[in-house]
């Protein structure tokens, strides 16, 4: 008894059922793979490595932060996301992410650099730019002045300071007013008005002339240096005069 003959049809339908198993079998193989390689007991990121020179960062908490982030295995973890973690956080000022294999994770991280307060709530960078961090950097000057105005009160203020290094005097703290006046406080803790025009020249105008307030028997208060010769002088022991100089 001779077999029923092979049909075209049988062969379609037969070679479509081929093709449905090999599509179940990838597709089962793909996520068993998947699974073994999210299993971080397998794979796991055991080594977490920061580099670069950190004075305020914690790397400890910065590691806890990553690994809550991306519980998963060495294979799944996500560079980019580690990378846009870091760059939230409030003193790191760059970072690189990279991971080695089999199990490690090299973090290079450039850390901010504070050269100044910020209206007392932030601190500012070398470029003028503001982040959060802590308040206790007593040694820092206090810098103030209108939002926006963040990088013009830091290039002053380092103008300003470069004509009074010579002099040994330190600024203490600038204020930049909302009509661009400049005013600021000495380490010595007197208070120079400058103005809003040729503030540069004035404050020359007040280095020149300082060794010979120095020399008075009486402390200076304040001076005002905003005429176009001489200057105004207050004293500590009189504040309710002033003397044009």
């Amino acid at each position: 008894m001779s077999s029923p003959p092979v049909t075209k049809t049988t062969r379609f339908w037969a070679g479509v059922m081929f093709f449905v198993l090999v599509l179940i079998t990838v597709a089962l193989a793909t996520a068993g793979v998947y699974r073994w390689l999210n299993d971080a007991q397998r794979l796991p990121v055991q080594t977490v490595v920061f580099q670069g020179e950190l004075e305020h960062i914690d790397t400890a908490r910065l590691e806890d932060l990553i690994r809550a982030a991306q519980p998963g295995s060495f294979f799944a973890l996500d560079v980019n996301e580690v990378y846009a973690l870091l760059e939230q956080q409030p003193w790191v000022y760059r970072a690189s992410v990279r991971k080695q294999w089999p199990n490690k994770l090299t973090i290079y991280v450039v850390e901010q650099q504070p050269v100044a307060h910020w209206n007392d709530d932030l601190l500012l960078n070398p470029y003028g730019e503001t982040f959060a961090g802590n308040n206790e950097l007593d040694s820092l000057p206090k810098l103030y002045g209108p939002g926006g105005s963040e990088k013009t009160a830091l290039q002053g203020f380092n103008a300003m300071q470069t004509i009074l290094s010579g002099a040994a005097l330190p600024i203490d703290e600038l204020f930049l007013s909302e009509r661009f006046a400049w005013q600021i406080t000495l380490a010595n803790e007197i208070k120079l008005n400058l103005g809003r025009q040729e503030f540069i020249d004035r404050l020359q105008r007040f280095v020149d002339i300082y060794p010979l307030l120095k020399a008075q028997p009486r402390a200076v208060e304040y001076i005002d240096l905003r005429y176009d010769t001489g200057l105004a002088v207050g004293w500590v022991d009189d504040s309710k005069t002033s003397e044009k100089v």
